[in-house]
């Protein structure tokens, strides 16, 4: 696995979040082999592309320790990056499958699994601060994909932006001032892939214009 930390990554036991900080303690009582701690950031800083998720799920990055590995969304993250040319290998839902991104880098908005995957506002800004330092970090960055709307205005308030003047929707791409763009997609959670809100066509169309920004032909 390749991940490579940013300037004001939370540690395993960051306090900032009362809430969070009790549930993870439960959780590393409940699943003592379970990675129960602020889930790092995969991929390295020198990527062109940031993906914005939510937060680590209970079974899934909270249980292995890498984003979107674990559980359904990763199942369609992983295997659209794969085939898009983000990411080269197999995706085994294991943190020592071998998967390495291209280009690519992937965080979520708030790094530790909240209740219920539901985090609080303030969580949500107290998290904002890392991904502030992260996309800071990141010196070839040229485009963040927010994957939900939580992500979308995670992102907004990271680069000082007010979340009036762009609005999520499905494959909106935004021109942020002194950059990146913004790209907008619906969650690829098992909610929203089962509701029909988000099909792989649809999630597919929003890699193939990143892809087509971000890698010419």
């Amino acid at each position: 696995m390749t991940t490579s930390s940013a300037p004001g990554v939370p540690g395993p036991d960051c306090a900032l979040c009362p809430r969070l900080v009790a549930f993870r303690a439960a959780q590393r009582v409940a699943e003592p082999a379970w990675h129960n701690a602020p889930v790092p950031s995969f991929g390295k800083l020198d990527a062109q592309l940031l993906i914005v998720g939510l937060a680590p799920g209970l079974k899934g990055a909270n249980r292995t320790g890498r984003p979107f590995t674990g559980d359904y969304a990763g199942v369609l993250l992983y295997g659209t990056l794969i085939k898009f040319g983000f990411a080269h290998g197999t995706y085994d839902a294991r943190v020592d499958d071998g998967l390495t991104l291209v280009g690519c880098r992937i965080t979520n908005a708030v790094r530790c699994v909240p209740p219920a995957n539901k985090p609080e506002t303030p969580e949500i800004r107290s998290c904002g601060q890392f991904l502030t330092a992260e996309i800071a970090a990141m010196p070839r960055l040229v485009a963040v994909l927010a994957l939900g709307q939580i992500a979308h205005q995670a992102v907004l308030a990271a680069r000082g932006q007010k979340r009036a003047h762009y609005r999520f929707a499905h494959g909106a791409i935004h021109a942020l001032p002194e950059g990146p763009i913004l790209a907008d997609s619906y969650h690829c959670s098992r909610y929203n892939t089962n509701t029909g809100q988000l099909t792989p066509a649809m999630f597919e169309a929003v890699f193939a214009e990143l892809k087509r920004r971000l890698m010419p032909s």
